[in-house]
Parts: structure tokens; sequence; C-alpha cells
């Protein structure tokens, strides 16, 4: 005779699902998104003061070295 046993179902086994077979892909995707966008953005003077000047970037700070007439801001 088969014993039956009690399986409560959790919204967190259907988490940890979903986590496993699609958190590599988005931390991917996060991180190339992330990216493109401090590229794209680094341009402008609130991102290169707010972010760039003040997080170094493989041991020396973010400088930028372009003459005043080619900036566009």
């Amino acid at each position: 005779m088969a014993r039956l046993s009690f399986q409560p179902t959790s919204p967190f086994g259907f988490v940890r699902t979903f986590g496993k077979r699609w958190g590599p892909t988005l931390s991917i995707w996060g991180v190339g998104a992330g990216t493109a966008a401090l590229f794209l953005l680094s341009v402008t003077p609130v991102v290169r003061e707010g972010f760039l000047v003040k997080v170094p970037l493989l041991g020396s700070y973010y400088e930028d070295k372009t003459p005043a007439s080619d900036k566009p801001f």
C-alpha cells in the first residue's frame, strides 16, 4: 500500500526554481546593460562627476583629458 505524505506548496519553491533557471542569464544581461549605460552616459557631467570620479577604476581615478573645445557640454 502506498504511503501518502503531505507536501506543502510554497511560493519559495517556484522562486528557487526560477532563480536557478534564469539567474545567470539575467545577471549577464544586467551587467551588460549597466556597462552600456555607463559607457553611453559617461559624457554627461552628472555621471562623470557623481560616479566616475568617486569610484576607482583599475587602481586609478577617472580623469578627463579632453580639451574644453572638444566637449559637447
